[in-house]
């Protein structure tokens, strides 16, 4: 593979999660019964060869560096490359969350400086999927693209999300036009937020927007789409933007369908998370559990029913949760 490094960007607007959010980071968020929102594109840089990963991480941070710690879980944890943290430095200007990344881009540039790499897939978290990055970087070296953009077909009758960028693209895969939260008139390409460029492209256009007073990437390569080379490539798997509290509760029933759990679980790699060594779920004589997602160190004994249910659950006997999504360590 090229020389490519990952750079993950977890300045993400969470306000539409609620509660969720209201004391980590979007990235931090709980799925899957043992899982995090970070672990999926986490995991896609590794299982794509990836091996240095830069994560700029927001100021409230501490649960999710517990939960990464050295990057073990994601082979990351090395004397060259692996995982590095980048947190906001203090004494600097900061944006406020939503309102701009740029600035968190610009305090790290001697990192990107630095990386003896070619090319960059920047990302952020909350698009949920597992995707193989080689055949994008491949994709975007042949074409002589400025920028590769990654897509999903999102059809007229698609709920559109806060925040959702919407493409115009010519039938040879080339960007036309970008827009940011249109309304839903027509069948359109989704910017999934995932892209590759030059590394060396990337400090210019950071460089360039903070001259101007900061800013937002997305922004500003939507500002230069005349003079940039922006292309797409199209990804078919299954895929959730989990911008919204809505869109969290359907992406986790969707996983109590096999297609979809193999999908996201197992098409392009595994998906890896921090391990606990803890024991087995216990399932009473009288627990009657169906069509459910169960972690383990539970204790069940009622009825459970088209469900996720994450670890050390205990639920009574004669309690019955249906169509639910169980946070750790409840009772019910």
């Amino acid at each position: 593979m090229y020389k490519v490094m990952g750079l993950i960007n977890l300045h993400e607007n969470p306000e539409h999660l609620q509660e969720l959010t209201s004391i980590r980071p979007l990235a931090g968020v709980p799925f899957a019964g043992k899982y995090r929102v970070v672990d999926f594109v986490l995991s896609n840089m590794v299982n794509s060869g990836i091996y240095t990963v830069g994560m700029l991480m927001p100021e409230e941070s501490s649960t999710l560096i517990g939960h990464l710690r050295a990057g073990k879980e994601w082979d990351l944890d090395r004397k060259h490359d692996g995982l590095f943290l980048l947190t906001p430095i203090a004494g600097k200007r900061t944006p406020l969350m939503g309102t701009g990344d740029i600035d968190y881009f610009s305090q790290h540039l001697d990192y990107l400086t630095d990386a003896q790499k070619d090319y960059v897939v920047v990302s952020t978290s909350q698009m949920v999927c597992n995707m193989n990055y080689r055949p994008v970087v491949e994709h975007h070296v042949k074409s002589g693209a400025d920028i590769t953009l990654v897509s999903r077909r999102m059809e007229k009758a698609e709920t559109r999300h806060p925040g959702s960028v919407m493409l115009t693209v010519d039938d040879k895969g080339w960007v036309k036009d970008m827009e940011i939260d249109p309304p839903a008139t027509e069948s359109r390409e989704m910017h999934m937020r995932m892209c590759v460029l030059r590394r060396q492209l990337l400090i210019e256009i950071i460089a360039y927007a903070m001259s101007r007073g900061g800013g937002d990437f997305v922004r500003e390569v939507q500002r230069n789409i005349s003079l940039l080379k922006v292309n797409t490539v199209r990804f078919s798997g299954y895929a959730a933007n989990m911008a919204t509290i809505g869109n969290y509760y359907k992406c986790s029933m969707d996983l109590l369908r096999p297609a979809v759990w193999e999908d996201l679980f197992f098409a392009n790699g595994h998906i890896h998370t921090q391990t606990k060594d803890s024991a087995p779920t216990k399932y009473r004589h009288d627990a009657v559990v169906r069509n459910s997602l169960m972690a383990n160190n539970c204790n069940i004994g009622g009825k459970v029913e088209n469900s996720v249910v994450f670890r050390s659950v205990y639920i009574d006997s004669g309690a019955e949760v249906k169509d639910s999504i169980i946070m750790q360590d409840s009772r019910i």
